[in-house]
């Protein structure tokens, strides 16, 4: 018997049918002896449709009366599990964030969470109890409600196989793995049967859509066993997924490039003839974080004259918001001769921990998109990454060059 921690997003549960499917899987494995606490996302579409119901009536709603609409979405959700449970002889209770006593601080709209109390379920448990847990959600000290942001199920499925010390962390979503890049983009994309950490949490990170990037972080801290399935196919007879592992194996360092992930959500500010002196830097981006606002790919052009142009990435969705941060500090905080954006970009990176023992994967990479004439406008890199932001319009060109350049179809030998 084991303690295991799934999580099922909107897309496993955005219908009554597919809610009845999942109560199925967990019958399942209940009738395997093992101990189960779910998590789910709220129905496919649902929380768009709650922040839309918000935004009719302002166009900048209070983040804290944002959360507490947000919230909603996966209380449904948790409610009709546990009805359909019920409805076929088990044990279940369902419990909101706030129930659990999932304790965050108090950053609305994008929460962290700082502890867990996981006493009342582990009292469920040890009864025979299914324990569901509402996703994406919390309190802080005061007791507001609070959400975790976008893909905050995941974090909250990991955090509370964290906190539970569970056997496994199991990842449910519409595709039954990791694959070396999206596949309606790649056809040949191929599914990974290992990853390491590091790798999974570059491409969270940098813009792959199949786990979130804290969740993989908070499995990596705490030494959570994750693995991604497919909430679609016959629990009986479903693959293994994708196990995301702690080490690397033999097969993993044969494979140089482990996959290609990308981001749409990207936007660039650039401020142009800003004095180039020491603080300029923080006199910039120091507003930009004081904001709440996360920078990404930062890139410093020393010009002529003494002055510089220094570029930076944001989250589309933070673009505007950016820009007039920007426009209240210049003349203030700093002087420039203009600051101009860009939200027509994406970002493009390729990804292994192969890249620590091979030279010339740059230059492959650069090479490629210059076949191609696709201009390549930053670059960032680290020991097992290299990415690069160029014009929205070439992302899944790029994509399909870079797979085929890195052989990405092949299994390792």
């Amino acid at each position: 018997m084991a303690l295991i921690v799934q999580k099922y997003g909107g897309t496993s549960v955005g219908t009554i049918d597919r809610i009845k499917n999942v109560a199925r899987r967990v019958a399942h494995y209940h009738a395997q002896g093992h101990q189960l606490v779910i998590v789910v996302s709220a129905m496919s579409g649902e929380t768009n449709r709650l922040l839309a119901l918000a935004k009719e009536i302002s166009a900048q709603p209070d983040p804290r009366e944002l959360d507490v609409v947000a919230a909603t979405g996966e209380q449904v959700t948790i409610g009709l599990l546990a009805i359909a449970l019920q409805e076929m002889g088990l044990p279940a209770k369902s419990y909101t964030g706030g129930q659990v006593r999932i304790l965050t601080d108090n950053a609305y709209t994008k929460a962290r969470i700082l502890e867990i109390d996981e006493g009342a379920m582990r009292r469920d448990l040890d009864a025979g109890t299914i324990v569901i847990v509402a996703g994406f959600q919390g309190e802080d000290a005061e007791g507001n409600i609070t959400t975790l942001g976008r893909g905050g199920s995941d974090t909250s499925g990991v955090a509370l196989a964290a906190a539970l010390h569970a056997d496994e962390c199991q990842i449910y979503t519409d595709v039954d793995g990791v694959y070396t890049t999206d596949p309606r983009i790649v056809p040949e994309a191929r599914r990974l049967d290992t990853v390491t950490f590091e790798e999974m949490l570059e491409m969270a990170s940098l813009g792959s859509k199949v786990l979130q990037i804290r969740s993989v972080e908070f499995a990596g801290k705490y030494k959570v066993k994750l693995r991604v399935l497919s909430s679609f196919e016959d629990p009986a007879s479903s693959g293994p997924g994708t196990l995301i592992t702690f080490e690397e194996d033999h097969t993993m360092e044969e494979a140089i490039i482990s996959g290609i992930a990308f981001n749409r959500d990207e936007a660039k500010i650039s401020v142009m003839g800003v004095p180039d002196k020491p603080g300029i830097a923080y006199a910039i981006l120091g507003p930009v974080a004081a904001a709440n606002l996360d920078v990404d790919m930062i890139v410093q052009n020393i010009g002529a004259s003494g002055h510089t142009d220094f570029s930076f990435t944001v989250n589309r969705t933070e673009y505007l918001k950016t820009l007039d941060v920007l426009a209240q500090e210049r003349g203030k905080g700093f002087a420039a001769r203009e600051i101009i954006g860009d939200n027509k970009i994406c970002k493009v990176s390729v990804i292994g921990i192969g890249m620590r023992s091979h030279v010339g994967i740059a230059s492959k990479m650069f090479k490629t998109l210059a076949d191609e004439g696709i201009n390549i406008q930053m670059i960032s890199t680290s020991e097992i990454k290299i990415s690069v932001v160029i014009d929205e319009k070439y992302l899944e060109l790029a994509v399909r060059i870079l797979h085929k350049a890195f052989e990405l179809e092949k299994a390792p030998a």
